[in-house]
């Protein structure tokens, strides 16, 4: 398991606090199989709360919807944490997964991103970080 040697430093004891951090992940050219199985993307956010040391709150929600357009057809992730959420949509007509992790606990994005690309088996990868104040 990782270490979570965090790029984020902590500021709950600075006098401005950051509310949280967001990761935004566009995958594509990604494993048909892994982003259009339930199973898997159940196994993904249970593997990414574990890599990235947040704590699950229930189980994930991934619902399959979009039937009548190709570029939406596929499924949806809501995992929450306990400190915020995992969200993430999967369109099987382009092959692209777009994930986002939002907590108030600092996590490793570099980590996060890095695990995610290699198990969804992402050729390409636009990440965007945003620090929520």
């Amino acid at each position: 398991m990782t270490t979570n040697a965090t790029l984020i430093p902590e500021t709950c004891s600075s006098p401005k606090v950051t509310f949280g951090w967001e990761l935004i992940l566009d995958l594509y050219e990604c494993d048909p199989y892994k982003i259009s199985t339930g199973e898997e993307i159940q196994r993904y956010a249970r593997e990414l709360c574990q890599v990235i040391e947040m704590k699950p709150y229930g189980e994930a929600q991934i619902p399959y919807f979009g039937e009548n357009c190709e570029h939406t057809k596929g499924y949806s992730l809501l995992q929450f944490i306990e400190t915020s959420s995992i969200t993430g949509h999967f369109s099987e007509g382009t092959g692209a997964c777009y994930i986002n992790i939002f907590s108030c606990k600092p996590y490793n994005m570099e980590t996060a991103q890095s695990f995610t690309r290699d198990f969804f088996g992402a050729k390409r990868v636009n990440a965007r970080f945003l620090v929520r104040e």
